[in-house]
C-alpha cells in the first residue's frame, strides 16, 4: 500500500513527479542538456534514462531554440514533452518560440490544436552563480496569454504542481529555484494541488505577504521576527504568478488592511507590481495604507557573495520595510 506522506527533498520530489508520470503515460518525453546520462545539471533526472531509455529521455545539443521548438512539435503531434532549459537565463535565448509559438498555438489554431507541453527550468540567486546565472525570470512571460507560469516553494508543491503541470493541455514553464533543491519537506500525495492557487502558509491579522519560491522562506522568518513585536502577518505563497490568485489575496488584504509583496528580482516589470494593482482594482477601500514591495535592487545581480547577499532581499529587510508600512 502507497503511503500518504513522505519526506523528500525538492529535487526528488520533482523526479517522483516526472517518473510516476512517465511511467503512467508513455506519451511523456523528456528533452533537454545534460537529462540523460549526466542526471541533469542539479541531479533532478538522474536515474531516468536508465528506467525510460533514450527514446523517452532525450540529451540534446545546447541549442535551446532548437529544444523548445521540437518540444511544440512533440507536443502538437500527440506527445507530452517535458523540455529542460538549463537556467532561467537562457528562456530569452528561446523567447521567440516560447511568446510567439508556443503561447499562441491554441489560439492561431482557432482552439482545435492543444499544446501540452512543459519547461522547466532551474532559478535564482543565492549560490554564486552571477548576472547571468542566476535571474528567476517568473516575471519575463506574464503578459503573453496562452502561458502558465508555475513557481513552487516547497516539495509538496513541486510534486504536486508538476503533476498537475505535465497533465495540462495549455503549456507550463516551471521554475525550480536552485537554492531550494536540497530543502526537506513532507508531501502528502493524496493531497494534489491545482495551478492558479495561492496557499496560505501562516495567518495573521496586521499586514498580507505575499511571496514566491525562496522569499517564501525569507517572509517566514520575518514573520517570526515581527511576533517578536505584536505584529501578526499573514502569508500568501503566490505558487504560479500566471494564473494570478487575486481573489485570494484580496480577500486577505481585506482582513488584514496592509499589503507587502515580496520579490528576488527587481520591482520593475515584477509580478509585485500586477498583484498591487489587482489588489488596487479589487480591494482599494480596505488599504489603511499604500502597498509596498521589498525585491532586488535595479542592478545586476553580483557574483560576489557581499553583493549577492546584500541584493537579495533579507528577513531583516522585510521586518524594517514592515515597520516603516505599519509606523510601529
Amino acid at each position: 500500500m502507497r503511503e500518504a506522506t513522505i519526506e523528500l527533498n525538492f529535487r526528488d520530489a520533482i523526479k517522483r513527479a516526472l517518473q510516476e508520470e512517465m511511467r503512467e503515460d508513455r506519451s511523456v518525453v523528456m528533452l533537454g542538456e545534460d537529462i540523460g546520462h549526466a542526471g541533469g545539471p542539479f541531479k533532478v533526472t538522474e536515474g531516468l534514462i536508465e528506467e525510460f531509455g533514450e527514446e523517452r529521455i532525450m540529451d540534446t545539443p545546447i541549442a535551446e531554440t532548437a529544444i523548445s521548438g521540437a518540444a511544440l512539435g512533440m507536443a502538437i503531434t500527440g506527445l507530452r514533452p517535458v523540455a529542460e532549459i538549463m537556467f532561467a537565463d537562457f528562456l530569452a535565448v528561446c523567447m521567440d518560440q516560447i511568446v510567439n509559438s508556443i503561447a499562441k498555438y491554441r489560439y492561431m489554431s482557432g482552439g482545435q490544436v492543444s499544446v501540452p507541453l512543459v519547461i522547466r527550468t532551474a532559478c535564482g540567486g543565492g549560490i554564486r552563480f552571477a548576472a547571468q546565472h542566476s535571474q528567476t525570470g517568473e516575471s519575463w512571460f506574464m503578459q503573453f496569454p496562452g502561458l502558465q507560469l508555475v513557481c513552487p516553494s516547497n516539495p509538496h508543491d513541486a510534486y504536486h504542481l508538476m503533476k498537475a503541470a505535465i497533465r495540462s493541455p495549455d503549456p507550463v514553464i516551471f521554475f525550480e529555484h536552485k537554492i531550494l533543491y536540497a530543502r526537506k519537506g513532507m508531501v502528502r500525495l493524496d493531497q494534489p494541488e491545482e495551478i492558479g492557487k495561492c496557499k496560505k502558509i501562516r495567518t495573521g491579522d496586521d499586514v498580507t505577504f505575499v511571496a514566491s519560491m525562496a522569499m517564501v522562506e525569507k517572509a517566514v522568518q520575518a514573520a517570526e521576527q515581527l511576533e517578536a513585536l505584536g505584529i501578526h502577518a499573514e502569508i500568501l505563497d503566490l505558487r504560479s504568478v500566471r494564473p494570478l490568485d487575486h481573489e485570494t489575496i484580496c480577500e486577505s488584504v481585506r482582513k488584514t488592511n496592509h499589503l507587502l509583496t515580496i520579490e528576488e528580482h527587481p520591482a520593475m516589470g515584477g509580478w509585485g507590481s500586477e498583484v498591487i494593482a489587482r489588489v488596487i482594482d479589487h480591494a482599494f477601500d480596505y488599504l489603511d495604507a499604500p502597498p509596498m514591495r521589498v525585491s532586488a535592487p535595479d542592478a545586476p545581480l553580483g557574483f560576489s557573495p557581499v553583493l549577492e547577499d546584500a541584493a537579495i532581499p533579507s528577513a531583516d529587510r522585510i521586518v524594517n520595510v514592515v515597520r516603516e508600512l505599519l509606523r510601529k
